[in-house]
């Protein structure tokens, strides 16, 4: 049985694809826009930092500091503490995730869930 290794160029669009995604889902969520000057940016690849960078207000509304995975193989422990090691001060790490054939996933420290859901319950 031969595997098929998928071209770095593959691979690389595949996580821009999910970073570009994920900026969109939090434009809409916040009705700023995003792209190469805005609030909300996809971080270009080989630079230091997350995937996803907010700034002035969008940071501030969404206090996150998002990493993107799109691979087929997931290497959870690993991906955790790359998000916590590129955290910015004043947010809660967040990993989406994503394989082929399948929805993202969001995935974040429990105690930052439960915050999230207790500040929400005392919205309603």
């Amino acid at each position: 049985m031969t595997t098929t290794r998928i071209l770095i160029s593959s691979a690389k669009a595949k996580g821009k694809a999910l970073q570009n995604w994920t900026c969109t889902q939090i434009s809409e969520l916040l009705e700023l826009p995003w792209g190469k000057d805005e609030l909300i940016a996809s971080r270009e690849a080989s630079q230091s930092g997350t995937d996803v960078r907010l700034l002035g207000e969008a940071k501030q509304r969404f206090p996150f500091s998002v990493e993107c995975k799109s691979q087929e193989t997931w290497a959870l422990p690993g991906w955790i503490k790359q998000a916590e090691a590129n955290q910015v001060e004043g947010t809660d790490w967040l990993l989406v995730v994503k394989k082929r054939r399948m929805d993202p996933v969001v995935v974040m420290g429990a105690s930052a869930f439960f915050e999230l859901m207790r500040k929400g319950k005392s919205q309603c």
